[in-house]
């Protein structure tokens, strides 16, 4: 059962600078929407965050820590990644040039992104940047009732 959090909740942990950063990522927003019974998409926040983290660790220069912010509210949650680069993330609120080549790893995180978050963005901060993106609550299913009822035999 997905019941929505009476009161917002945030968690900010520093995360290693290194790719050991992204599954330590997703099992903290896991375990935050895990531990409310918070109504968001758990596997697609996973997947958006793991994307935010492996890119900051990818792109950005230093072993300066990576932090991870969760805010779960009623309505949603939002995820951000700060890390020390100033530079935007290349398309994330434009949609690119050109498609990614369907034969290469990399280039496709920003455009899931994109596609299967509320919002996104980034903004400055004081040490560097955040990106960010926001999933809705899911409404739970409702029951459906069959519309014909079944005649008694006779």
């Amino acid at each position: 059962m997905h019941e929505r959090p009476s009161a917002p909740a945030s968690w900010r942990v520093a995360l290693p600078h290194s790719a050991a950063a992204v599954p330590v990522a997703r099992a903290l927003v896991r375990t935050a929407l895990a531990e409310l019974e918070h109504g968001a998409d758990s596997d697609t926040a996973e997947l958006l965050t793991a994307e935010l983290v492996a890119n900051a660790v990818e792109h950005t220069a230093g072993d300066a820590p990576i932090e991870l912010v969760v805010k779960l509210l009623p309505t949603g949650c939002t995820v951000e990644v700060h890390d020390p680069d100033p530079a935007p993330p290349g398309n994330l609120t434009r949609p690119a040039q050109r498609r990614p080549d369907p034969w290469q790893e990399h280039g496709r995180g920003l455009l899931l992104i994109r596609a299967l978050s509320a919002s996104c963005g980034h903004r400055p901060t004081a040490s560097g940047k955040a990106v960010w993106f926001r999933l809705p609550v899911v409404p739970r299913q409702r029951q459906r009732q069959p519309r014909w009822r079944p005649r008694p035999a006779s």
